[in-house]
């Protein structure tokens, strides 16, 4: 054999032999990613099934509360108070449960959340034993704090998630609320009176059911901490980060679609009774909204992927103005009822789609700071569009209700407008290959 003949079988013999890595490689690339797309999805489901859990409390208490609290009350003007005190624990929370999580990581940080509500629920239970008012609110406090904690399902969902799929994360975990709406109104009919004795004391004693449930869902989320250096390394101020218009945006957005979903859906009931609206088409068109709300999250993530996050944004905004013309064309069961349908699903959208964009202004460092604030702002204008709501309403009637979102509706859409010119615009400034 010649040595030219020895050395191209040595060549081939190489290049079999590189071939066979590579090979060999692929299904364990293939494997890696399969793993970490199976991951994914099972830490959204858990999440989805969190926010079921939460919205199920959520439910419970809303169609309770304001009825134990008239019954416990001396003066009947205070009923709505323990509701307040929820909004409150909410608000105060939201900070702290953020910057807890920085440390403790997501898992710890939700399961002390369930903690809270497991405490606020065996509270609640006693005050109705004992016929305390103030107790009862001291207990929706406690509530109110683990729904802040509750409130990060989404953005936990969003961490773990590769960049592509991390609108979709969001918009899949907050499905989880469909469930949870269904499921809250009917869990209140069926506990308010399972203890003969004591009235709501069964809704309040399932709240702390839910909450077991939701600890033990939290056992299988798998969400890394941050590394060290991550915790160590504050990032950017937080002035800075708000002054992104990206942060703007997308807390407008956040802020303004509760505000407004909190301003009219308030109103609702009470304006349906006086337009002299039985109490049964008040809870189907309730009923309707909540569908509204988070049925569209099974597919807002993959508009926001396939039409971009701006313009599912925009598209809220629209049905949200469809919806204030249709509160205002009539005071008729439909009107109510396609009002509250659109508020709901005008609502996914602008929520989604602020939550989705907000994952773009902030590095993992400054994770817990910017979710903190954009949270605490909407906790904010919720506390103040609830007690606005009833105000214009006894003062000014449905119409100036509905009137009352326009402004923040026309600002929300000057500033979706605004950031869509300036990204267009720094897309047309780059040099073309």
């Amino acid at each position: 054999m010649s040595a030219g003949d020895a050395c191209g079988m040595v060549g081939s013999r190489r290049g079999e032999a590189g071939m066979g890595a590579c090979l060999r490689a692929r299904p364990s690339v293939l494997h890696t990613h399969i793993q970490r797309m199976q991951k994914q999805y099972r830490n959204v489901l858990v999440l989805s099934g969190c926010q079921a859990t939460l919205q199920i409390a959520g439910a419970t208490m809303v169609s309770v509360t304001g009825l134990a609290g008239y019954a416990l009350a001396e003066d009947k003007a205070l009923a709505t108070v323990p509701l307040t005190t929820y909004v409150l624990g909410s608000a105060c929370t939201t900070i702290p449960a953020s910057l807890l999580m920085r440390v403790v990581g997501r898992r710890a940080g939700f399961q002390s959340g369930t903690v809270l509500g497991i405490l606020g629920s065996a509270v609640c239970s006693y005050a109705i034993v004992a016929a305390s008012f103030w107790l009862l609110c001291a207990g929706m406090f406690l509530m109110g704090c683990y729904t802040a904690f509750g409130k990060y399902y989404r953005f936990a969902a969003a961490d773990a998630a590769e960049e592509s799929f991390r609108a979709k994360a969001i918009s899949l975990t907050l499905a989880g609320g469909l469930f949870g709406g269904i499921v809250g109104p009917e869990l209140a009919t069926h506990t308010y009176t399972a203890l003969a004795d004591y009235t709501y004391l069964g809704s309040y004693i399932s709240l702390g059911v839910v909450c077991v449930l939701a600890m033990f869902l939290l056992a299988r989320l798998d969400i890394p901490r941050l590394s060290e250096q991550e915790r160590s390394h504050s990032g950017r101020p937080l002035t800075e980060i708000m002054r992104q218009p990206v942060f703007i945006v997308a807390a407008l957005a956040s802020m303004l679609s509760y505000g407004i979903m909190n301003l009219m859906m308030t109103a609702t009931p009470l304006a349906m009774r006086a337009h002299d609206h039985h109490f049964d088409d008040a809870a189907l068109v309730l009923s309707w909204h909540m569908i509204g709300m988070y049925a569209p999250s099974f597919f807002t993530g993959s508009l926001i992927q396939r039409f971009g996050v701006l313009n599912v944004i925009l598209a809220g905004i629209g049905l949200l103005f469809v919806c204030v013309v249709s509160a205002l064309a009539g005071t008729m069961v439909i009107n109510f009822w396609l009002a509250m349908f659109l508020l709901g699903v005008g609502w996914n959208f602008m929520y989604v789609g602020g939550s989705a964009l907000l994952t773009e202004c902030h590095t993992p460092a400054e994770r817990a700071k910017t979710q903190a604030a954009n949270d605490f702002m909407v906790f904010a204008t919720m506390a103040v569009s609830s007690m606005s709501s009833g105000l214009l309403l006894n003062k000014s009637g449905w119409h100036a209700v509905n009137y009352g979102s326009v402004p923040f509706l026309l600002a929300a859409t000057i500033a979706t407008l605004w950031l869509m010119w300036q990204r267009r615009g720094a897309t047309r400034a780059m040099p073309q290959k």
